[in-house]
């Protein structure tokens, strides 16, 4: 007796078709989603390191004022520039020199503080480093996550124009005066940058 064979039906390959499309569809979602993941982990670092700088320029704010005010390591002597009669120590371009460094005269121009170069560190710097004058000090650079450096500012000198005042004032008393700070703080990067201003009444 003759033994008839089955009939194998013939297979077109559909099925492996469908599942590589399935398998480039997963890959497709799994790659977007680590793309995702990566942008969200990156926007939050730069924000952590924006705060950085923020709370690093605040801090240099602050050790301006006292700076201006008090209490300062340096003593009575720098202190006592900021007076009515001590502007001429404010110099255009800013001062240098050790005493006087970053008091600056206020530009028609450009800015002060956008001609100034706030990451020279050098003796001949026109900015002053956070403690300079103070003796306070502030952690920097090394390892973790904190500023780079340490926050720099300048001191402006500028005829205080608020309105008020006396009826009975002399018009030759020296006018008030008022200071404006100018301060960068760094960021654990030295490009992540913070500057920001105050207006300072002594």
């Amino acid at each position: 007796m003759k033994q008839g064979r089955a009939h194998t039906p013939g297979q077109s390959g559909v099925t492996l078709v469908i599942v590589l499309m399935l398998l480039v569809i997963v890959t497709l979602l799994g790659v977007g989603a680590a793309r995702i993941a990566l942008l969200a982990e990156r926007s939050t670092r730069n924000d952590r390191d924006y705060q950085v700088a923020w709370q690093s320029a605040e801090a240099a704010l602050l050790d301006a004022q006292f700076d201006i005010a008090g209490p300062n390591a340096s003593g009575s002597q720098r202190m006592a520039l900021f007076t009515s009669a001590n502007t001429s120590v404010f110099s255009v371009g800013c001062n240098t020199s050790t005493l006087y460094r970053g008091l600056c005269a206020p530009s028609e121009g450009k800015p002060v503080w956008a001609s100034v170069d706030f990451l020279d560190e050098s003796s001949s710097a026109t900015t002053v480093g956070f403690g300079t004058y103070t003796g306070r000090g502030f952690d920097a650079g090394g390892v973790g996550v904190k500023p780079s450096r340490v926050p720099r500012y300048l001191i402006e000198v500028l005829q205080d124009k608020a309105l008020g005042g006396e009826a009975g004032d002399d018009p030759n008393k020296p006018k008030p005066l008022i200071y404006r700070i100018t301060a960068m703080g760094f960021g654990p990067r030295d490009d992540v940058q913070v500057v920001l201003q105050a207006a300072y009444r002594k």
